[in-house]
Parts: structure tokens; C-alpha cells; sequence
């Protein structure tokens, strides 16, 4: 059984007076995600529209070093 099915069975065994907590819950998560989308989307079009004299050519490596990932 997924994660998902098992999530929708559980549906059923929640009283009423609950399932508005849950509701609330996984709309946050929802929100959360289209605003993580919507954010990295805008991010790649600001890229994509800035003048190629704002754009710099940066190694990965450099980036990964400067970000503690070396």
C-alpha cells in the first residue's frame, strides 16, 4: 500500500471534528510547495531576462567552495 493510500484510509477513521486540523495542515504543506515552485521560477526568469552584463560565469566548483559544499 502507498504512503497515499494509507494516508486516504486514515481519512476514514478521523472523527469530524478533526479533519479541519488535518485540512489546515496539508494546505500548508500544498502552499508551501507552490511557493517554493513559484519562487524558483521567477529566479530562472530574472536570469533569463537580466542583461548578459549582470550574468557572470562562475565555476561549480568555486560555488561549491564559497557555499561550504567542497
Amino acid at each position: 500500500m502507498s504512503n497515499r493510500e494509507r494516508i486516504v484510509e486514515l481519512l476514514d477513521v478521523i472523527p469530524d471534528y478533526k479533519i479541519g486540523y488535518v485540512l489546515a495542515y496539508v494546505q500548508g504543506i500544498a502552499a508551501d510547495e507552490e511557493a517554493d515552485a513559484l519562487f524558483c521560477q521567477r529566479m530562472v526568469e530574472n536570469y533569463e531576462n537580466a542583461p548578459d552584463e549582470d550574468k557572470e560565469d562562475i565555476p561549480l566548483e568555486e560555488c561549491k567552495k564559497e557555499w561550504g559544499l567542497a
